[in-house]
């Protein structure tokens, strides 16, 4: 019995490990677009790696080996998305428009077995509850849809008033559950004794009093506690 444990156990970690290091080798795009394509993959790739773990009759070399075959046909078929437009219909089914210049496109739905229903579902997540405000919807390969809405019934931006506006790029973390990140605070052009005037400062004695720490664009360190609800911002004086 214990040995029938262990050697569960060790071909559980086999298993995640091989599934680790295949969905890595495929990309971040089977994680980020679950595309037809990428859902059958996942599903394999689950079923085989299940298989490793549970099925004791199934050799860990040949799970392996199928999933060394399925990585290999899946970067390959990725490599020759781009340069075949057929190949891209026939495994992702390419994007379909189900509402252009304000009019539902009834037999495009049809197609893409899309009730009318789900239809208006989609469009009120995207903030478009009358399909009369909707200039073009686009169904893509994801199951996700676009929605651009017409000219009058888009949201006013700065630019429309002629308004200028201060570049917001992304903030940097600086310290992260108590610990420094030394690479983000060197690319900040700053150091650690920096940092430690600045959380002084706001009578912070040690690094491990502060959960999360990030310095913005504007050169505002914001500070955030270990302690509920004590949340600081400083100016930093970095130009």
């Amino acid at each position: 019995m214990a040995q029938e444990i262990i050697q569960s156990g060790i071909k559980t970690l086999i298993a995640y490990v091989l599934l680790l290091v295949s969905t890595r080798i495929m990309g971040r795009k089977m994680v980020a677009q679950v595309t037809f394509f990428y859902f059958v993959v996942a599903i394999i790739v689950g079923s085989v790696v299940a298989n490793i773990a549970v099925n004791q009759d199934m050799p860990v070399v040949s799970g392996f080996t199928v999933l060394i075959a399925l990585t290999v046909m899946t970067i390959g078929i990725q490599f020759l998305l781009p340069k075949s437009f057929l190949l891209r219909k026939l495994v992702d089914f390419g994007s379909i428009i189900v509402i252009e210049n304000g009019r539902i496109i009834s037999e495009n739905l049809k197609k893409c077995r899309l009730r009318l229903d789900n239809l208006l579902m989609l469009l009120r997540e995207k903030d478009a509850f009358s399909i009369a405000d909707v200039e073009y919807a686009v169904l893509e390969t994801d199951g996700k849809l676009s929605v651009l809405k017409k000219s009058q019934k888009q949201p006013v931006t700065p630019s429309d008033l002629k308004i200028p506006t201060s570049y917001i790029g992304l903030s940097k973390d600086i310290i992260m559950d108590g610990k420094v990140l030394a690479e983000n605070l060197k690319g900040a052009n700053l150091n650690r004794e920096w940092l430690e005037q600045m959380l002084q400062a706001q009578n912070y004695q040690r690094v491990e009093d502060v959960f999360y720490a990030g310095l913005d664009t504007s050169g505002n360190l914001y500070i955030s506690s270990r302690n509920r609800g004590q949340v600081k911002k400083r100016q930093s004086g970095i130009e």
